[in-house]
């Protein structure tokens, strides 16, 4: 029997077996959103801003376990970190630098942090840091070489709220 004149080609769409992927415009823009600053009460929009990161570091114990060769590890803690770059045209936060400097007294302060790019189907994200509080800063400065003056501070936090998240993209399910 010639099973070569029997063969039946049957059309198949590749595209159903291939694994679906993120389209571009689903990635944020960086530059799509927006920061608010609440320090005693009053609440500020960080328009200065260039860029903020806010970090979590789990702080984690070694742990020994019998019968196995490698430690394993536990979760004891975490950590909030952050940093901010912006424009060199506000005093709000010489201002708490030189409160310390002048009381002692700390201060302590939120930053919403909103991501919202509108060509993304994600939505958007609001994250509140809680009770900032900055490392130092930049008292005074100048750069004759420089176009424009840049502000930075680095930043511990207790903890965070996240009040809007992004939607789960299609292709994630």
């Amino acid at each position: 029997m010639n099973l070569e004149k029997n063969k039946v080609l049957i059309p198949l769409d590749l595209q159903y077996f291939a694994d679906a992927t993120m389209h571009s415009r689903d990635a944020i823009h960086g530059a799509q959103g927006v920061a608010w600053v609440t320090i005693d009460g009053n609440r500020y929009k960080f328009a200065q801003l260039i860029n903020l990161e806010a970090r979590s570091e789990k702080t984690k114990t070694k742990i020994p376990i019998m019968g196995q060769v490698a430690k394993g590890n536990k979760a004891t803690g975490v950590e909030y970190s952050g940093s901010a770059t912006f424009y060199f045209n506000t005093s709000i936060f010489r201002k708490m630098l030189k409160h310390y400097q002048d009381t002692g007294e700390d201060t302590y302060f939120d930053i919403q942090v909103t991501n919202e790019d509108g060509s993304s189907q994600v939505g958007r994200q609001t994250t509140i840091l809680v009770d900032c509080n900055i490392d130092g800063g930049i008292v005074a400065s100048l750069d004759a070489d420089a176009e424009y003056l840049e502000d930075s501070f680095d930043f511990t936090f207790e903890r965070f709220e996240m009040p809007e998240e992004f939607a789960i993209l299609p292709e994630m399910l």
